[in-house]
């Protein structure tokens, strides 16, 4: 059994990280913690924490799920590795790759799993998708597409606007995930630079972004996220020598490759296969679907479009 500390109770935590512990058969949901303790009510036999280092104190604690505002990722999930417990974080890793860096080694020193929740690595169209590259389906992988349009974040997110908590806009939001699904087919990037703008919303991060990312495969990917338009897109594709697999939507489950379709829905609650893993990881030695290690390298790619963009030195 693993007893988990949950770290924040915001809009995600509370429609899919404590469902996910709660219905996974070899978890706890033993403690939260929040500046809010009225927040934790729903959560009755759960003993609620304000401060972290209280929380870190208990023995009984043996995994901390993060799911805080960028800016804390490291931080916090540095300080629950040192007191001894695993760790597994909201996406990006953090707001830089260096913080990424000093994250990777700190759950080297402790000895204890540190894992990004990016569960779209769990998706069967996905892992499909992996497989039917594998086997030459279409012939050299050369281009991957990755579009995710839509429109402003509600007020009840806002803190995403806030470069000084969320470290960018569209680009760490849910260009983060895209960037991490091309890293899981392609392996670590070799180059990569990007575009941002604020072609509608001025805000203090960018509306949009468009970023390149060059694989030692030869492979190319093209990201492009948005916040600034009525019609919401969700597309990715992978295009070789020989054919395509077309996943659009992304979130939905058809992958079309060669004339056919397959359906492999993804989860009811897509958090739930990622806690599953790090359940496994911790008490069975499986291997963590995202591990730090590989996370970190979003990090980078975003660091490396936002420093040619300009907007980071």
């Amino acid at each position: 059994m693993v007893k988990w500390l949950v770290i924040g109770i915001g809009d995600i935590a509370r429609k899919r990280v404590l469902p996910a512990i709660l219905q996974e058969p070899r978890s706890e949901l033993y403690a939260l913690l929040t500046r809010d303790p009225s927040k934790a009510q729903p959560y009755a036999g759960a003993r609620v924490f304000t401060a972290l280092d209280d929380a870190l104190r208990d023995p009984a604690v043996d995994a901390v799920y993060v799911a805080s505002p960028v800016a804390l990722h490291a931080p916090q999930t540095i300080a629950s590795l040192r007191a001894g417990k695993h760790v597994l974080g909201e996406k990006p890793a953090a707001m830089n790759y260096a913080e990424a860096e000093s994250m990777v080694a700190a759950a080297r020193a402790s000895g204890r799993l540190w894992g990004v929740a990016y569960y779209r690595r769990l998706y069967p169209k996905l892992l499909r998708t992996r497989e039917l590259i594998a086997e030459g389906a279409i012939g050299k992988p050369l281009l991957a597409e990755a579009d995710c349009h839509g429109w402003l974040p509600s007020d009840a997110r806002s803190w995403l606007w806030d470069p000084a908590l969320a470290g960018g806009g569209p680009l760490y939001d849910v260009g983060s995930h895209r960037i991490d699904a091309l890293n899981f087919l392609f392996g670590r990037p070799a180059r990569a630079t990007g575009l941002l703008s604020n072609a509608v919303h001025r805000l203090a991060v960018e509306d949009s972004a468009t970023v390149l990312i060059d694989y030692a495969a030869g492979v190319r990917g093209i990201v492009d996220v948005r916040w600034n338009s009525h019609i919401e897109r969700d597309r990715f594709r992978v295009i070789g020598t020989d054919g395509e697999i077309d996943l659009d939507p992304l979130n939905g489950p058809v992958l079309r490759c060669g004339g056919r379709e397959e359906i492999l829905p993804a989860h009811a609650n897509l958090h739930f296969p990622a806690v599953e893993n790090f359940v496994s990881a911790v008490l069975d030695g499986a291997p963590l679907m995202c591990p730090g290690e590989e996370a970190i390298w979003t990090d980078w790619v975003a660091e490396e479009a936002m420093r040619q963009a300009g907007r980071r030195r």
